[in-house]
């Protein structure tokens, strides 16, 4: 598999989404070669990320591929040959609302260098262009207190709560995710 190969058809995010951001920076699906350009990285201003191989991160890459189509949608934004940000919707298909589909947004990071200048905002847009594309009815995410002003500035409201249940030993919330 090429390591220009997207995850998923670029199709699917919005030309006008797309082409919102600034001039250097740009939207596409997740590819097998970003490891080398700090997917992982980025990643780790969000949660532990682990000790992760470039041979494990290519193990992963290619189920999702192979296994995931239509359910995995791991976005990058790349600047400068660099990944600065990234996000993913989950797509799970339901038997209530007339076997409706809907949208998880996961793991949403821009690296803290990158910070302020809304490419956030154009992460979660770029997330909801695929959700609408590949039939969403809606999209679900969960957040911290601290975070949820961001996610209101971006049109999603306070919908009940998240509850979780952890299957390992208890670590730090960082570590937990």
């Amino acid at each position: 598999m090429s390591s220009s190969e997207g995850l998923f058809s670029p199709g699917l995010i919005s030309s006008t989404v797309a082409a919102s951001f600034p001039d250097s920076y740009m939207i596409r699906p997740l590819e097998r070669g970003d490891y080398a350009k700090g997917f992982l990285e980025c990643l780790k201003v969000l949660s532990a990320v682990g000790d992760v191989t470039e041979e494990q991160f290519g193990e992963r890459y290619d189920w999702m591929s192979q296994h995931g189509k239509g359910v995995h949608y791991h976005v990058v934004i790349e600047h400068e040959a660099q990944i600065v940000g990234t996000g993913a919707l989950i797509v799970e298909r339901k038997f209530i609302h007339n076997l409706g589909t809907i949208g998880h947004i996961e793991e949403i990071a821009i690296r803290k260098d990158q910070q302020g200048k809304m490419l956030g905002l154009k992460l979660i847009q770029t997330l909801g262009s695929i959700a609408v594309n590949v039939g969403c009815y809606k999209t679900t995410l969960g957040t911290s207190e601290a975070n949820e002003p961001f996610y209101v500035k971006c049109g999603y409201q306070r919908d009940g709560g998240t509850m979780s249940q952890y299957y390992e030993e208890a670590k730090s919330a960082y570590e937990r995710g």
